[in-house]
């Protein structure tokens, strides 16, 4: 199975990073932090083009749920979601929560991982 899921969208990266929040918001799901590499990478002096935003999002109920369950999941956690650049189209993406947590070997909070997973893939899809 694939440990990425990942859609292209003929929006603007500028518009797409925004859809992407506000589908988050209306989800359950808040952006904790983001960064755009592009930016970063340029503000130390390195000659980086490409815009490749990294948000860390979460939502508290289920969070408290997992660690709650196994601490030691909180290495997963918040869940990691992509929008980039490449060949002039932009891609949304996030790696799947119910693979890391099969990664993990924790069974007892797979229902989770799917619920967390149908939700960001739906924040993803709605904002193509």
């Amino acid at each position: 199975m694939e440990i990425k899921y990942e859609r292209e969208t003929s929006k603007t990266f500028e518009e797409a990073c925004e859809s992407l929040k506000i589908n988050l918001s209306d989800s359950g799901f808040g952006v904790l932090w983001e960064l755009n590499f592009k930016d970063k990478l340029q503000e130390k002096g390195l000659d980086f083009t490409t815009n490749f935003k990294i948000f860390e999002v979460c939502n508290p109920k289920q969070a408290k749920e997992i660690l709650d369950y196994n601490i030691e999941i909180g290495y997963f956690l918040p869940c990691k979601m992509v929008a980039y650049e490449k060949d002039s189209k932009v891609y949304l993406g996030m790696l799947r929560p119910e693979e890391l947590i099969k990664l993990s070997g924790a069974t007892g909070v797979s229902e989770v991982a799917k619920s967390v997973e149908r939700t960001l893939k739906y924040a993803i899809d709605k904002s193509l």
